[in-house]
């Protein structure tokens, strides 16, 4: 028998009962879906929470307060020194080559209220060289100054959430009062709308002057973080080194193991995001590709059934001249069929789910090429597989014993 007779016999089969084939069809339709809709979103989410990372600046160093930490020993024991607003300063001072931008950052969690509307929002106190040290933009009206700081001004910038969570959408609240602790604030701008979700929604935030916070709102000498932005990529690594040092000098410490705080950038939380989204992609992936094996077990259980039921037809072939081989090709064409329109409605259904939950999901669709590849070379694997087993078992039928077969 050729290949087409074969395949046409194979189709034929599968049709006289359409019932059993769809059922075996479905468990591959579900497996192959899920893993392409749970591979896509776990991209998605992934590139949605670098997008965010890469939008704060891809050349930006973060210092923050603490002891370094070196094979799971803290350094500089017994010594805890804070990060201050006077380090920034000094920084912006220091005229150190690849340099854009330095501010000092202080932010708590706390409430703003605006006439009969209030919200919980997260502010923050910055120095002016936030808005390009951060690539914040402003929608309306103008950041933060140095007079602003000098003078402890009560101002405050509000991020777009802030906005229509005490405005309502579309509002343009400068030159209006807000209230933070109790105290009246001058809104004198409005941040451009950045996105993101949770800790790292850039627009559910409102800004005031470092020192205002400080003294004012919160009552501490400290600073939660200090950013430096570098005038481009290619100085950053540089700039972390001669950042660090200049620290190290300032707070009288001569070896870097024992330093009082510890440096991040972009690029170190870009690779500690991806590793962690990473995995947990994969692991989505491994949870679907279990329904793929019940799947592929599926279409076995159904196939020896149906070797069980056309026992005295394989009997009769074999009995007018057809080989082992041809009655395993047959077997093994039909498990192939069922497993590759299987895959193929499992593709398109695990797309179509996929940019669905996207449009109530805040991330991004991914049509990710690898992932389908994936499904088709494991739809296949599976038809071959636990095709394989019936397939052989029907070949072996005694020709005499199959004929005589109820």
């Amino acid at each position: 028998m050729d290949f087409r007779e074969i395949f046409t016999t194979a189709r034929e089969a599968l049709l006289v009962s359409k019932l059993r084939t769809s059922l075996a069809v479905l468990g591959i339709v579900i497996g192959i879906a899920a893993v392409i809709t749970l591979m896509s979103l776990g991209q998605g989410g992934q590139q949605a929470v670098s997008e965010q990372i890469e939008s704060l600046g891809s050349n930006l160093i973060t210092v923050l307060p603490g002891a370094q930490t070196s094979g799971g020993v803290r350094g500089a024991s017994g010594s805890q020194v804070a990060l201050t607003y006077e380090d920034a300063k000094a920084l912006e001072s220091a005229q150190i080559v690849g340099i854009d931008a330095v501010s000092a950052e202080l932010a708590r969690n706390t409430q703003l209220t605006a006439g009969g509307t209030n919200t919980n929002t997260r502010v923050m106190g910055v120095m002016p060289g936030y808005q390009i040290a951060r690539n914040l933009g402003i929608a309306s009206g103008v950041f933060i100054a140095g007079q602003d700081l000098l003078g402890q001004r009560k101002v405050v910038v509000l991020g777009p959430q802030v906005v229509a969570d005490l405005f309502g959408e579309g509002a343009n609240p400068v030159g209006e009062t807000v209230r933070i602790e109790r105290q009246a604030f001058r809104v004198i701008g409005v941040s451009v709308a950045k996105g993101g979700s949770g800790f790292l929604n850039q627009d559910d935030i409102a800004f005031v002057p470092l020192t205002t916070a400080q003294k004012q709102l919160f009552g501490t000498d400290s600073v939660g973080s200090i950013s430096v932005a570098a005038i481009s990529e290619d100085f950053v690594d540089q700039l972390r080194d001669e950042v660090g040092f200049f620290l190290l000098a300032r707070h009288g410490i001569t070896d870097p193991v024992d330093a009082d705080f510890r440096m991040t950038t972009q690029e170190d939380v870009l690779g500690a995001v991806s590793q962690i989204t990473g995995t947990f992609t994969a692991l989505l992936a491994g949870i679907a590709a279990i329904s793929l094996l019940v799947g592929g077990i599926g279409i076995m259980n159904i196939m020896i059934v149906t070797v069980t039921e056309r026992t005295r037809e394989i009997g009769l072939r074999k009995a007018v001249g057809a080989k082992k081989r041809d009655i395993t090709a047959q077997f093994l064409t039909e498990a192939v069929i069922l497993t590759i329109v299987g895959g193929t409605i499992g593709i398109g259904l695990g797309v179509g789910l996929s940019y669905l939950l996207t449009r109530f999901v805040p991330i991004p669709f991914v049509f990710s090429l690898e992932s389908v590849l994936l499904a088709v070379g494991v739809s296949s694997v599976i038809g071959i597989v636990f095709g394989f087993y019936p397939a052989r078992t029907a070949a072996n039928l005694s020709p005499i014993e199959a004929l005589r077969y109820e």
